[in-house]
């Protein structure tokens, strides 16, 4: 897959969810790099945000990722 081809199915993502992980990227796109897509989409003149997401267990963080979507 292209990344042209990526970029479009992010962009689809967004619009239809309004957000996505990495994980959601890779579970539901089969798209590993999220992070470089993100970042040739904003290139592109989108205006993508990202926000960390930490995942905690016992108080403790245990993992964090981000979760992006499109700013109006």
């Amino acid at each position: 897959m292209n990344s042209n081809t990526q970029k479009q199915k992010i962009l689809d993502h967004l619009v239809r969810e309004g957000s996505i992980t990495t994980m959601e990227a890779f579970a539901e796109l089969g798209i590993t790099k999220l992070t470089t897509r993100i970042s040739e989409l904003r290139r592109d003149g989108y205006n993508i945000v990202g926000e960390q997401i930490v995942y905690r267990k016992n108080g403790k963080r245990i993992s964090w990722h981000n979760r992006y979507r499109i700013e109006n």
